[in-house]
């Protein structure tokens, strides 16, 4: 089977499971009161609404690299990755599940962090890390710290209607099509499936009527797959300034991370509490509407993403021209959003 026709159907699998899985969790949720409700001053959403989105998401991606396994032929190497992904992703996934179950108060950052630590773990054994720094132990360490950074960025964005998912969905397309000329099957795939697990969600997530939040368990797999995604695909073909790129591709999130840590040290808080210093939430003060957030967030997730393709592609003086502007917009960016009074 030719490459991109696996891509396509694994992209279509994982998109068909979650949106059909989606609203049977939406029922047993209710069901069973998983719901996720306004219980405090840092939640945005006014009404108790049903959580655990991220059991479709999950399916919808497992079923995508179950059934590509049985329909394609790997070369060696790739079905170790992908098990990788698979097993960590579990383990991430769970961890998100009893998160969840256990609001308002869930789990404390340092059992999730215990447990994401652990899935880095899982993919530094199977290979998986990363691996343009020396000595190994320095590189372990980095990759380590990588995968729970990410991973819990996509937990943070967490904060709006179809943000996490739509942003997760880019990024996964932006690997795929960096990937694609080097045909590195494992991230080809993963990313594939990945995408399509998340725009399956992301209907459901944006309806009115029968809205479902991804939760805990959504949000942090999204981070940890997208994480392990980034360390998989070879950037520097042309210059070795492409090994930065996914920074680029994940800035969004990112951003936000980094944004509200930093504006909750300033004001004497633990970086790991919530807080309404979100970008979008100022944004959203500023008297956008969500729906206008998520397009602009999208639109700029795409701009990275493109310019991450281009620092894979140009010498390296303009790939660090690309950096050096996106880092001077980032920075105007910021001094504008910080300006803005909120009100918890």
């Amino acid at each position: 089977m030719a490459p991109w026709r696996v891509y396509l159907e694994a992209i279509g699998v994982a998109m068909a499971v979650t949106w059909a899985a989606t609203p049977a969790v939406r029922a047993l949720a209710l069901r069973l009161g998983w719901l996720d409700a306004p219980s405090s001053s840092v939640k945005t959403h006014k009404v108790a609404t049903p959580s655990l989105g991220g059991m479709a998401i999950y399916l919808g991606y497992a079923a995508a690299l179950l059934l590509t396994r049985y329909w394609t032929r790997f070369p060696t190497g790739t079905l170790h990755a992908l098990r990788a992904l698979l097993l960590g992703g579990t383990l991430v996934f769970f961890c998100g599940i009893v998160d969840d179950l256990r609001k308002p108060h869930g789990l404390g950052f340092k059992e999730k962090f215990a447990a994401q630590a652990a899935a880095a773990i899982l993919l530094i054994h199977f290979g998986v890390r990363i691996r343009f720094i020396r000595p190994d132990y320095i590189s372990q360490a980095l990759t380590l710290l990588w995968v729970v950074g990410i991973t819990n960025a996509y937990n943070i964005i967490d904060i709006m209607d179809g943000l996490a998912a739509s942003q997760a969905a880019i990024a996964a397309l932006a690997f795929l099509l960096i990937s694609l000329p080097s045909e590195e099957l494992y991230v080809n795939i993963a990313a594939s499936a990945l995408a399509g697990a998340a725009l399956g969600f992301l209907p459901w997530n944006l309806s009115k009527k029968r809205k479902i939040f991804m939760g805990d368990s959504g949000s942090l797999l999204l981070g940890f797959l997208l994480s392990g995604l980034a360390m998989g695909t070879k950037y520097t073909v042309v210059n070795n300034l492409g090994v930065y790129c996914p920074l680029l591709i994940l800035l969004v999130p990112m951003y936000d991370t980094l944004f509200v840590m930093v504006l909750r040290l300033r004001k004497g808080q633990s970086p790991f509490l919530g807080s309404k210093d979100h970008f979008a939430l100022r944004l959203e003060r500023l008297g956008y509407p969500r729906s206008t957030i998520i397009l602009m967030a999208a639109a700029a997730s795409i701009f990275l993403g493109f310019c991450a393709f281009l620092v894979t592609q140009f010498t390296w003086k303009w790939a660090l021209g690309v950096y050096v502007v996106v880092l001077a917009e980032i920075l105007l960016l910021s001094k504008a959003l910080a300006e803005i009074v909120m009100h918890d």
